[in-house]
């Protein structure tokens, strides 16, 4: 084989050290979804293609200022990129093992949160209830009141009761605490077949197609609970089935750790 061939052929170290760049770069990727770090990164890669461009042209003066920006821009991003450094830190500082200890307390998150939906949809009282996935739901709750609280049926069931300054929206959980309620969700920008479905199950869909979030909802009008996931709404839930469905999320987690595969959900009717 001709020497000039050898450079096209990887070795085993090159393609472990491609997977491994590849999965930092993605993993980089699910810290930044959904928050401001996002548009800062945007503005990064114009700035950087404004510096290439400026010393092909061989523009002396933008390059230097620009390269000056980069040189100690690195500090500032330290500071700006601060939430989001340490939702990475948390996310390296995870271990199984961890989670093993944990899992009790998991499972009695889900159980909170099932019963809660239980309680809601016997007593007719319409609610929609986003658990966070690896997408973080930061952005909206800027919409609604930003709370710190402990998920419990009890809760949720009061955050709900009609008349109550919180019960037009959407509660927000992440992990094992509530973060946020009556927060306003995005509708979905797809046509909707089925021309029962609320503002409540298209802002539900809404949300799934553009983060992770499961995203439960009890109808006012029918009392049925119906879940949304990754743009897609099952509908007429019940109690076994959402305990199901709640027991794949892993509940207690650092924010922004990954949330495990869902069992797949009924396209919508």
């Amino acid at each position: 084989m001709p020497s000039h061939l050898g450079l096209l052929l990887p070795r085993w170290r090159d393609v472990i050290e491609i997977l491994i760049v590849a999965f930092v770069i993605y993993r980089v990727l699910l810290v930044v979804v959904g928050t401001r770090a996002l548009h800062i990164l945007f503005g990064l890669v114009l700035l950087g293609a404004a510096y290439v461009a400026a010393v092909l042209l061989k523009f002396t003066m933008i390059s230097y200022l620009l390269g000056v920006v980069f040189t100690y821009g690195a500090f500032a991003l330290l500071i700006v990129f601060q939430p989001e450094l340490r939702a990475a830190l948390a996310r390296l500082g995870q271990s199984r093992v961890m989670r093993f200890f944990y899992r009790g307390e998991a499972h009695q998150v889900a159980a909170e949160i099932a019963e809660a939906t239980d309680r809601l949809s016997r007593a007719g009282t319409g609610a929609i209830i986003a658990v966070e996935g690896e997408v973080g739901l930061g952005d909206y709750l800027a919409s609604g009141t930003p709370l710190t609280a402990k998920v419990s049926a009890d809760l949720l069931t009061t955050i709900f009761t009609p008349y109550s300054p919180l019960h037009d929206g959407a509660v927000l959980v992440r992990g094992d605490a509530i973060i946020g309620a009556g927060c306003i969700l995005p509708l979905t920008q797809f046509p909707v077949a089925d021309r029962t479905l609320g503002t409540r199950h298209r802002a539900a869909l809404g949300l799934s197609e553009e983060t992770d979030a499961l995203v439960i909802v009890v109808s006012e009008e029918t009392s049925m609970v119906s879940v949304a996931h990754r743009g897609s709404l099952e509908r007429g839930v019940g109690l076994e089935r959402l305990t199901e469905l709640l027991g794949n999320v892993d509940f207690v987690r650092p924010a922004g750790a990954s949330l495990p595969a869902v069992p797949p959900l009924a396209p919508g009717s």
